[in-house]
């Protein structure tokens, strides 16, 4: 699921690049980098447009996409049903990881993401371009993954381990940018997304266990964070320690605050 800038560098006329860099303080910033380079052969993805769906009542702030429309999207950019798609964005590998996650969603069994992103492959000085890619003709078929997903009733019902992504401060409610009211959801440890990497590249299994320590392997996971994206990492991250029944909450803590009637907690949860 993590390749590397020199493996990509060998393997790129083979595969489809997607470039899903992203600012969620300025949405129009990824495209633009985008267009001052990216990898050679690579789409483009917005977050906004192309990795979520239209905001409305419940679904949080990225709801996720129709998968029709986001297969079709897929598709022009030349994914088939056998093709390897390599996802990258600025290294945080949220926006890439929102990317991977939906297309295995879609049923797609060949999705990874670019260790260390854009940084990682222009530190190792290969090379960038400003042209676009044309775009191509795939032939994707969606075969809906539902046992991914977790809905807010089911989150609500208990009976999976809910797992914060969310930086420290906001899981403890001490600040709150962005959502009505600061907290998390009760009973929900927190694993940062971002401790899933070290220095801009990806833990190895081993120490992505010793993240997950105490929660057992085939123990029922819901992983969340503010609103579906950067959850993401942290459930490739258990991929990779070896959990087997992990599942994304997709509206996340701004579709569970959003509504008055479910409760909030600052109480610290741990698993020893």
């Amino acid at each position: 699921m993590i390749v590397t800038a020199q493996w990509l560098k060998e393997t790129k006329d083979n595969v489809v690049v997607i470039d899903c860099r992203f600012d969620l303080a300025d949405p129009a910033k990824g495209a633009a980098l985008y267009q001052e380079s990216h990898i050679s052969g690579a789409h483009y993805a917005h977050l906004d447009h192309h990795l979520s769906g239209e905001k409305g009542q419940g679904g949080g702030r990225h709801p996720l996409p129709d998968m029709k429309v986001f297969a079709a999207f897929m598709e022009s950019c030349g994914v088939s049903d056998d093709t390897m798609v390599v996802a990258y964005d600025d290294g945080s590998s949220m926006f890439a990881g929102r990317l991977w996650w939906l297309l295995t969603y879609a049923g797609h069994e060949h999705a990874c993401i670019l260790d260390g992103g854009f940084a990682a492959w222009t530190g190792a000085g290969f090379p960038v371009t400003v042209e676009q890619p044309a775009r191509k003709t795939g032939e994707l078929t969606l075969r809906l993954q539902s046992h991914m997903a977790a809905s807010a009733e089911e989150v609500a019902a208990g009976g999976a381990l809910l797992i914060d992504s969310r930086a420290p401060e906001r899981y403890l409610g001490e600040t709150e940018p962005l959502d009505r009211v600061p907290g998390h959801i009760p009973g929900a440890i927190n694993r940062f997304f971002a401790e899933a990497m070290e220095n801009g590249k990806w833990k190895p299994a081993a120490e992505q266990k010793k993240r997950f320590a105490g929660i057992k392997q085939d123990e029922p996971i819901i992983v969340y964070c503010g609103s579906g994206v950067s959850a993401t990492p942290n459930i490739l991250a258990l991929k990779q320690a070896g959990f087997t029944n992990v599942r994304l909450y997709p509206g996340s803590y701004s579709d569970w605050s959003s509504d008055e009637s479910r409760p909030i907690e600052t109480e610290r949860h741990e698993r020893r």
